[in-house]
């Protein structure tokens, strides 16, 4: 089926993982994607392309590879999850008067059931776990950063899923944009 998808590109624009989002749309033109359109300039892209995730999935990352010279992994939402995420985020739960940033982490395969992820209150808040993404607040801290004890609570996590799992976390700004 033809449609619209958002691919998130997983830990480039870090060390010597350098791409210009031009030359990502231009490559992903070139591998025969329509539509494209980059969103911010940490790797997120919409596409029109036919096929199954399972499919296209391989042949961004081909592309991707054969252009800049590294493997990037891609996780992938088909534009009818991308409007479900949005309909459905729980973000409206935390209070609009906290100064918190919104975040999801997405996974290219499901979680294992019965994840369980403590939250770290007033610093990183875990909304809800699905079956292939978590919904982050995380609150303003006396430094002024927000994320820097994610990686703390997403502990557990790792420990039992390990690094079969693709994973991306993106502001939730670039979801609602995405579309």
């Amino acid at each position: 089926m033809n449609q619209i998808w958002g691919a998130f590109l997983r830990g480039i624009n870090l060390g010597n993982r350098r791409m210009k989002m031009a030359e990502l749309k231009d490559c992903l033109e070139a591998a025969g994607f329509a539509e494209v359109k980059t969103i911010a300039a940490s790797g997120n892209a919409r596409l029109r392309a036919s096929g199954a995730e399972d499919t296209i999935k391989p042949r961004l990352e081909k592309a991707i590879v054969d252009r800049f010279g590294f493997p990037v992994g891609v996780v992938l939402r088909a534009r009818d999850e991308l409007e479900a995420m949005l309909d459905d985020h729980p973000f409206g739960m935390v209070d609009r008067k906290a100064d918190f940033t919104r975040h999801v982490l997405m996974f290219d395969q499901p979680l294992p059931e019965g994840i369980v992820l403590d939250s770290l209150p007033g610093n990183t808040e875990i909304l809800r776990i699905d079956p292939r993404e978590i919904y982050i607040a995380a609150y303003r801290q006396p430094n002024g950063r927000y994320t820097e004890r994610v990686e703390e609570v997403l502990k557990p996590l790792y420990a039992r899923v390990g690094k079969s799992n693709l994973d991306t976390m993106r502001n939730w700004n670039t979801i609602e944009k995405i579309l």
